[in-house]
């Protein structure tokens, strides 16, 4: 197992790590804690994938887990928003049923051979998605803080749905094979 892939698996084990440190509130700091195995394990996604690209060590392993570990990542937090009613229910549906809708889209190029690749406007909203959960984790709760939160949140919903859009336009003939 190469380095890139190790990366992958330590982000995978710290997602439950994150969700426990998160959900149990007598911990002190607890916030913050989790704040800092989110941040962690969300800069582990860019550096496994820039040293896999950089070194040639892309892998088929790292093709499925990498983009499993970061949903995995990202509907943790997301749940866990709604369970603390940080986030409406109905933009994290959104959110989420995205992540499945592009994960089918996918396996459907796939199976006919075609690679779809992550776009901009993906990539803009995954940094928005986890700007939005770094500052909903910490939730410093002051006014000028729970407006940044209120706009990523919205700006997160946005870029979803535009993403969605610009990968089925994109890709439409995947649908016609």
């Amino acid at each position: 197992m190469n380095l890139p892939n190790k990366i992958t698996l330590f982000r995978v084990i710290m997602i439950p790590i994150f969700l426990v440190v998160y959900l149990i509130q007598d911990i002190p700091y607890g916030n913050y804690i989790a704040g800092a195995i989110f941040v962690i394990a969300a800069f582990s996604d860019f550096l496994d994938g820039y040293i896999a690209r950089k070194n040639n060590l892309v892998t088929n392993f790292g093709k499925f887990m990498d983009p499993l570990a970061d949903k995995l990542l990202v509907s943790g937090a997301l749940i866990c928003f709604v369970e603390y009613s940080l986030v409406p229910a109905w933009i994290v549906f959104v959110i989420i049923a995205r992540e499945f809708i592009i994960s089918g889209f996918r396996l459907i190029a796939s199976d006919n051979g075609i690679v779809i690749a992550a776009s901009w406007w993906g990539k803009i909203k995954t940094n928005v998605q986890m700007i939005m959960s770094v500052l909903l984790i910490i939730n410093l709760d002051h006014p000028v803080i729970n407006l940044l939160e209120q706009i990523s949140i919205y700006l997160a919903l946005i870029l979803t749905v535009i993403s969605l859009v610009d990968y089925m336009v994109k890709n439409r003939n995947v649908l016609h094979e």
